[in-house]
């Protein structure tokens, strides 16, 4: 159901719609160094790293939506440790300023990445839509989605602060609208949780 192309930490609607976020979409963070040349070691949330492994260029930056990500030529890339790949940057030549990189965001612009099949969605385009049911009556905001290994989880916060937590199955999701930012979902009995 989704594609892992930026972590689900923040909850502002606004760092997770690509078209109002400067700084891109985030790919992975650095988390280490390898080798004394300054390699960095990044972390690809959902052990996804196909858009990664084909830009030219990234932006590094503090947060997600770090809008003074510096960019840097991307001279080197493959499979590092499970769940990450190491990066040579150009002008990343030794050991100290790869560490001086360490935590920061590897962003890429929405535009860079690959199109995915229809029924296929990338996390940051369900992150902040809206969630209704078939009669239109609002049931959240799409805050996070959990990666179970089965179907996704589409981690939905109402209002009054309640979650639901309603799985990304195609018999489940009526409708999704990424660009009007709104998911139509079948809820069924039980689905809800009702406080």
């Amino acid at each position: 159901m989704a594609r892992t192309a930026d972590s689900t930490s923040s909850t502002d609607e606004t760092e997770r719609d690509p078209a109002r976020t400067p700084g891109g979409v985030a790919l992975g963070r650095v988390v280490g160094v390898h080798g004394l040349r300054g390699s960095l070691r990044v972390r690809v949330p959902g052990d996804d790293a196909t858009n990664l492994m084909n830009l030219p260029r990234v932006r590094l930056g503090q947060s997600e939506g770090d809008s003074g990500a510096v960019e840097y030529e991307v001279r080197r890339i493959g499979p590092g440790r499970r769940g990450e790949v190491r990066m040579a940057l150009a002008g990343v030549t030794r050991r100290e300023q790869a560490e001086a990189l360490r935590g920061q965001w590897v962003l890429a612009q929405a535009a860079d990445l690959q199109q995915l099949p229809a029924g296929e969605y990338y996390e940051y385009e369900l992150v902040g839509c809206r969630v209704e049911d078939r009669q239109g009556r609002a049931l959240g905001v799409v805050r996070a989605i959990w990666e179970t290994g089965a179907a996704d989880v589409l981690v939905v916060e109402a209002g009054d602060g309640v979650e639901h937590l309603i799985p990304a199955a195609a018999d489940l999701l009526i409708e999704v609208d990424v660009t009007g930012r709104r998911i139509v979902v079948d809820a069924i009995p039980g689905l809800l949780r009702e406080d």
